[in-house]
């Protein structure tokens, strides 16, 4: 956070002090969690669902808080605790991340970029791979997780200070009119789109409406911004309509021939002549602008990786970050966050693909094909058998029977040795199989993880590679742990 002083906080958020010299000077972390409270923190007492915040203020004073942000005063007999009252502190933290960002803008004495990025799929990796690229360079601040709402996104921008060159957000959005609140409180000076897809289709309504959400992003750029579009998703493309005057267009894409709305003179970044080794690792040619091409083998498990390799890779050009550094960086970078694509070599001899964090019909078939790709085998390498273990693709509405219908009938078409279907929602992706040809065994629906858990260990042999893919809720992705052999697996 901004060096800032008791009372220029109160009056970023619109509230009272009480029980603290406004001249106290503040300038350490922000916390939400009073377990997370360190000396010379500010401590939000959000009020929940299942608790009130405030009620923790006094154990927060106790871990060193320096001031309490929430709704009421708290009191330790007739001791008032050092506080900020506003009428909503979910609201104050927003607030307050604005004003900071804002005082670090101002202060000519730093240098911040703001990085946004959205999309249906991808923002966690791209917002790892961006901090990745720009670490090596400056100062950089990225999220842990996916702290992408309207309480994850100002936590992020306050951990930002006078040395920060580089703050990495990735901004979530689950109605339209999400984006436009979070871009509010830290506008972006580069804004990433990457993808309109069917996640979350039941909540928005249409892909249209996805999309029309998603666009808010690109429309808070200002004047001097830069906008990464991804030029092979027709949607994401026609958000270049919807930008401000002299705001800059930045294309990435993985096609042969550049779709049509992409100019002679436009700039982009490209992946040419995409191949998939048996690791199930991507080798590209990648072209930047104004740079000779230079070949790259992504770390990252997967061919969906290459785009948001790219993404990555487009704004940190954006950002100066040398053409080495990239491919270098790239040819480096593994997953940071946990349950994404996450390769172990299990200690029975079994290689885990552990990609249970998030799914969509999207997401869902490009791990499905990095699962056959891996098990195909070279002149090196023999074949492998490959097992999917999938469960329920949440949030599609009325397009869920169909969508999982479809992954039923891929898993035939891509000869996966052996499909286990979990959950009652999931059943669809069983009954598509059947359809479809598959025989015998090679697809089988169980309705709880523990009896998927049971045909695994009977049937799993050291060389064989097993596929961990749902939605968090399904909690498939700590099945994957038991399976791997990952301490502390639930």
């Amino acid at each position: 956070m901004k060096r800032l002083t008791a009372a220029d906080i109160a009056t970023a958020v619109s509230g009272e002090l009480y029980g603290v010299d406004p001249e106290t000077p503040l300038s350490a972390g922000v916390v939400t969690d009073s377990r997370e409270v360190g000396p010379g923190d500010v401590y939000i007492a959000r009020r929940g669902e299942n608790f009130d915040g405030i009620e923790f203020a006094a154990a927060a004073v106790e871990a060193g808080a320096a001031l309490i942000i929430g709704e009421s005063v708290p009191t330790v007999g007739e001791v008032t605790l050092p506080t900020v009252v506003v009428p909503d502190a979910t609201e104050a933290l927003g607030l307050l991340a604005k004003h900071s960002i804002e005082a670090l803008r101002a202060d000519p004495e730093t240098d911040i970029t703001v990085i946004a990025i959205t999309g249906s799929v991808g923002k966690t990796t791209v917002k790892d791979l961006t901090a990745d690229l720009l670490a090596g360079e400056a100062e950089t601040v990225w999220p842990p997780n996916s702290y992408n709402n309207e309480v994850g996104v100002p936590l992020t921008a306050l951990r930002a200070d006078e040395s920060t060159r580089f703050l990495v957000l990735e901004m979530g959005a689950r109605s339209i009119g999400n984006l436009a609140y979070l871009t509010s409180l830290v506008r972006p000076d580069i804004a990433v789109e990457l993808a309109v897809g069917t996640a979350h289709s039941g909540v928005f309504g249409s892909i249209d409406n996805t999309a029309r959400a998603k666009a808010e992003l690109v429309e808070s750029l200002t004047a001097g911004s830069v906008a990464v579009l991804n030029a092979d998703d027709a949607r994401v493309a026609a958000m270049r309509d919807v930008l401000g005057p002299d705001v800059s267009t930045l294309w990435f894409s993985q096609r042969e021939t550049l779709p049509e709305w992409v100019g002679p003179d436009d700039a982009v970044v490209r992946a040419r002549d995409i191949t998939t080794d048996v690791s199930g690792n991507a080798e590209f040619t990648l072209h930047l602008p104004g740079e000779e091409p230079q070949s790259v083998r992504l770390a990252l498990v997967g061919e969906h990786h290459v785009g948001n390799a790219l993404a990555a890779a487009a704004v940190a050009h954006s950002c100066g970050v040398g053409v080495k550094s990239i491919v270098t960086t790239l040819a480096t970078s593994s997953a940071a966050s946990r349950w994404r694509m996450e390769l172990i070599d299990s200690p029975s001899g079994v290689t885990v693909l552990n990609d249970a964090y998030n799914a969509n019909p999207d997401s869902m078939r490009a791990s499905l094909k990095t699962l056959a790709s891996m098990g195909r085998g070279d002149e090196e390498n023999r074949p492998r058998r490959t097992f999917a273990v999938l469960g329920e693709m949440l949030e599609l509405g009325e397009d869920s029977v169909s969508a999982h219908a479809d992954i039923g009938e891929l898993v035939v078409r891509l000869n996966i040795t052996r499909t286990i279907v979990v959950g009652e929602g999931a059943k669809p992706i069983y009954n598509a199989a059947n359809l479809e040809g598959s025989w015998g065994n090679e697809a089988t629906w169980v309705p709880t993880a523990a009896e998927a858990k049971e045909l695994l260990l009977a049937e799993l042999a050291p060389g064989d590679i097993v596929l961990f893919k749902s939605s968090r809720d399904a909690g498939l992705r700590y099945l994957g742990d038991e399976i791997a052999g990952v301490s502390g697996a639930q």
